[in-house]
């Protein structure tokens, strides 16, 4: 097929240049190569994820974790693919659940997406989009029972899981009709349906499952601390998930728009800020700098900034990030505390971190950043002009007359 480029001058003298491959496309193909560049950045953090469980555990469980978290990928892809999408997104979804008109990928919108902020890109590609966060989900859990779980239960178990616990609690915040959505909960890119819900599950994992054997093969009676066997593991995973974090928050904005950068910058800042918190509580503990406090942390403030991403400046990043990092590291020693083996500190990180986190986006959200994606919108659309400030902003008229001219009548905009 053949493409044809226009070039032209409006009347301010900018220059303008359109592609008329196929000009009853109503998306704008700059989102969607962004939309598919962040759906491969978050799938790189499934593997970041298992190369750090797997450097913080013991050396006889490392090729384990790496493939419990590495299989997380085809069966959730399988599960989304099936009737995940359609629980979860379905435009008709109700305030708890969605349906099953979209099983398979059937019936999907070429024209925009299912949510206000994807209106602009295929629902096709939001679909792949939303797939990487519900494998992310289903990966953080293993880190809970990680070195006593086989490999083929822990497979059902998250094909289920993601079915029954994922698809629902996602539904209820981020569908259209969802309760949590409907009250005005603010959650931007999954404090909530990723991290407390992978969170609180990789506790209740723990419990069922019970404590680890020591080496000697004796059942201890407190939780003990494994050495991690590789560190490098630890700090390369932290790499893949920092990376793949930029995709994770800044490709929620569903464009390539301010708002995108915006989650980038923040994010950043909220990973730096854990980071240092965390190493710098525990150099204060122990004298030691360590790499994986260091890469702890920076999880930490990653998860704390998730819910706020897309809501949050810069400065307010500094403050989640440090807040952050410290509760989650408090957290961590709970463990020692109530005598719960929580192997890779999934509920300290990822339950604790994400509750804070939405806790203090409802705190410093801005409006000013929301606007950015055109969520909010300064400017007045063509009826609101027409029916005046006070009728469209305030819902009544300076002025009452019996004789009411047509500007004192509400109009009832389609849009």
């Amino acid at each position: 097929m053949s493409e044809s480029l226009y070039i032209s001058l409006d009347n301010n003298q900018q220059l303008t240049m359109t592609n008329d491959t196929n000009p009853s496309e109503k998306f704008i193909r700059g989102d969607v190569a962004w939309v598919l560049t962040a759906a491969c950045f978050t799938w790189l953090m499934t593997p970041g994820i298992g190369l750090f469980y797997s450097g913080l555990a013991r050396r006889k469980n490392a090729l384990s974790l790496i493939m419990l978290c590495f299989l997380a990928i085809p069966i959730v892809s399988i599960q989304w693919y099936t009737w995940g999408y359609s629980l979860t997104f379905n435009k008709n979804a109700g305030p708890f659940i969605g349906n099953l008109q979209n099983v398979f990928f059937l019936n999907l919108d070429w024209d925009s997406g299912p949510t206000d902020a994807s209106q602009n890109i295929p629902e096709h590609a939001f679909a792949v989009f939303e797939c990487m966060f519900a494998i992310l989900s289903a990966a953080i859990i293993v880190g809970g029972a990680a070195e006593r779980i086989r490999i083929f239960p822990t497979i059902i178990f998250i094909f289920f899981w993601s079915t029954l616990v994922y698809d629902v609690i996602a539904s209820w915040c981020w569908s259209k009709n969802g309760w949590i959505a409907k009250l005005g909960g603010l959650d931007y890119a999954g404090g909530i349906p990723v991290h407390v819900s992978s969170g609180a599950s990789a506790l209740a994992f723990c419990l069922i499952v019970g404590r680890r054997l020591e080496d000697n093969g004796m059942k201890p009676r407190r939780v003990i601390d494994v050495i991690p066997h590789n560190i490098i593991n630890v700090v390369i995973g932290t790499i893949f998930l920092w990376f793949g974090w930029f995709g994770f928050n800044a490709g929620t904005a569903m464009a390539a728009n301010k708002r995108a950068i915006m989650a980038c910058i923040v994010s950043n800042l909220s990973a730096s800020l854990g980071g240092l918190t965390w190493m710098f509580l525990d150099y204060w503990r122990n004298g030691n700098l360590y790499a994986v406090s260091f890469c702890s942390g920076a999880i930490a403030g990653l998860v704390t900034i998730t819910s706020g991403s897309g809501y949050v400046s810069p400065f307010s990043a500094v403050i989640f990030g440090v807040i952050g990092g410290a509760v989650c590291n408090f957290a961590a020693r709970l463990k020692f505390i109530l005598n719960f083996d929580d192997s890779m500190d999934v509920f300290a990180i990822h339950c604790v971190g994400g509750l804070i986190g939405s806790i203090l986006t409802g705190a410093f959200a801005d409006k000013y950043i929301a606007h950015y994606s055109g969520e909010f919108s300064w400017e007045l659309n063509e009826a609101g002009e027409l029916d005046g400030t006070d009728i469209t902003e305030h819902g009544e008229a300076a002025y009452c007359f019996a004789d009411a001219p047509e500007e004192n009548v509400i109009r009832i905009n389609d849009n």
